[in-house]
């Protein structure tokens, strides 16, 4: 089920569907069955209550969602939103923000106030504001637990200006890759089917409970959306809060999952790991782990060969890209040392790898 809906037009539907169930027939009424199992039919008072689940949430939600506009001298600059995560600090995306002289907010009810960017990762599309005084308002607050597929959700933003608007769907996966600057990926996505779109980029996506499970970051289509996961962001925005950026752990290689394809030019089991294309010759894995050095062609399509496939790292499983980058993303930092488990010659060994920084975009 999915719903579009401003806070008013929201009320309004459930009032009439507490009228509309009051005024009708009840289902045992002017039977001639002569059966009577008991039952009551539901009050409007059980029915109101069943259907204010989205209108319980956003208005537990809602006034810490706030518009963002964004001027620049040299552009028309652009709108978004964000939500408040503690006394004065407001995430939205860097995508938001970038390029911007002047940055303002508005909560519900309220009027515009001046803010400013304390810090920006374009990498994660993550970007904080900060504010001088917030409203009587209760900031938001993280999932504890990634969500499962199934979870019900609601986005709540400003899509194309209009402010306080609340769309609803579920969780559709998780452990999504996005494409993010200089052919680098954002890990452990969420992806929902709740309509998003332009003007909801930065606003929060909820479970029924209040609590964040993503910062919305685009739509991809037709019920497909996009969010930086919770565990990301709570990740990324101490650091932006702190230091005004944050530092990327980096392998220096290039990836792809191990295809069907890929499987039979090197002799290995699809879906086996992920299979190492190259190595940046001044990257942390030179020495240490192994590149392409070949290709084979099947079917007109030329395949690489001869790189490592990487198994795991430390003790965590790597069978996919997605899974490699959420542990880079997740559990490691810069200058850690991490144990890698490699396919390498049809032999396995591990090896230690110290990570580095990601470069500057």
């Amino acid at each position: 089920m999915k719903q579009s809906l401003t806070r008013r037009a929201m009320l309004g539907a459930l009032g009439t569907a507490v009228a509309a169930t009051a005024g009708c027939q009840s289902p045992g009424t002017g039977s001639d069955s002569g059966s009577d199992t008991g039952e009551q039919p539901e009050s409007a008072d059980a029915v109101a209550q069943s259907d204010s689940v989205y209108t319980n949430v956003y208005q537990e939600v809602a006034d810490a969602v706030v518009s963002i506009r964004v001027y620049a001298e040299d552009s028309r600059g652009g709108q978004g939103s964000g939500f408040l995560i503690d006394d004065e600090h407001i995430v939205t995306n860097e995508h938001v923000v970038a390029g911007g002289d002047e940055y303002y907010v508005r909560f519900t009810d309220t009027g515009w106030r001046t803010a400013s960017v304390v810090g920006a990762d374009v990498y994660s599309d993550l970007a904080v504001l900060r504010i001088g005084a917030t409203p009587d308002v209760t900031p938001l607050s993280f999932v504890e637990t990634e969500p499962t597929v199934g979870t019900e959700v609601v986005a709540i933003g400003n899509p194309f200006g209009l402010s306080g608007s609340v769309s609803a769907g579920i969780v559709s996966g998780v452990d999504r890759t996005l494409q993010s600057a200089n052919n680098f990926s954002i890990a452990d996505a969420v992806q929902t089917d709740a309509p998003v779109n332009p003007g909801n980029s930065g606003g929060p996506l909820v479970t029924l409970e209040g609590d964040v499970v993503g910062v919305i970051n685009s739509g991809g289509g037709d019920n497909v959306a996009f969010a930086i996961s919770a565990p990301l962001t709570q990740r990324v925005v101490p650091s932006l809060i702190q230091t005004g950026d944050y530092d990327h752990p980096y392998m220096g290689v290039g990836l792809r999952s191990v295809s069907p394809r890929v499987a039979e030019a090197n002799n290995l089991d699809p879906g086996s790991g992920v299979y190492i294309t190259r190595v940046v010759s001044d990257g942390p894995a030179a020495g240490v782990l192994q590149g392409s050095d070949g290709e084979t062609t099947i079917s007109g399509t030329a395949i690489p060969t001869g790189g490592d496939v990487v198994r795991q790292m430390d003790d965590t499983p790597t069978p996919t890209r997605q899974a490699l980058g959420s542990f880079l993303a997740l559990e490691t930092s810069p200058g850690e040392t991490v144990d890698v488990l490699v396919e390498r010659d049809g032999a396995q060994e591990t090896v230690e790898l110290t990570l580095g920084t990601r470069p500057e975009p």
